[in-house]
């Protein structure tokens, strides 16, 4: 792992460790504020109990700060992350709805900076640390196995034909013995 990733991993899941302790001790304040975006879950089959998915939302967050600070599956990681943050940004920082102007400033930049957070996360999402992607692999794979078979043929081809020829020389040789 290269020096940038092993400093920028863990400075970008901070956030994240500290803000899902903060939704675990404490999620009675997040539960009220979340409530419009909550209400919506229980059209999604989740369950209608705003607290508790407050608390599964910071398990969420400190999980995936947890591996992705710890350089431990990054990607997937990043990607829950990410799906933790959309909700909690736009129940927490819904500035569209706020009638005070200074409100509606100081929650505009909150959610840029959750906007930021989540590219971030997008482009750790993605990173894979200077080897091939899996998508990649996955092609040269069948790439290698479409070769394997091609030369398979070829040989079985090959094959086919000197075992033809040694019948055919066989076979000559068994005639010129005859008297």
């Amino acid at each position: 792992m290269s020096l940038v990733r092993r400093i920028a991993r863990p400075m970008l899941a901070a956030m994240f460790v500290v803000g899902g302790l903060d939704q675990l001790k404490h999620p009675g304040a997040k539960a009220k504020a979340a409530r419009p975006v909550l209400d919506q879950a229980s059209k999604v089959g989740l369950p209608d109990d705003p607290e508790l998915l407050v608390r599964a939302n910071g398990v969420a967050m400190v999980g995936g700060g947890a591996l992705l600070a710890s350089g431990h599956v990054p990607r997937i990681a990043s990607t829950v992350l990410a799906g933790t943050l959309v909700p909690t940004t736009l129940a927490a920082h819904a500035f569209w709805n706020e009638s005070d102007p200074q409100k509606r400033a100081q929650q505009k930049v909150q959610f840029l900076k959750n906007l930021g957070l989540l590219g971030g996360l997008l482009l750790a999402a993605v990173d894979t640390d200077g080897r091939p992607s899996l998508a990649y692999r996955a092609r040269r794979a069948g790439e290698s196995a479409q070769r394997t078979v091609h030369m398979t043929k070829r040989e079985a081809r090959h094959a086919a034909r000197a075992a033809r020829r040694e019948a055919r020389l066989k076979a000559a040789q068994a005639q010129n013995a005859l008297p």
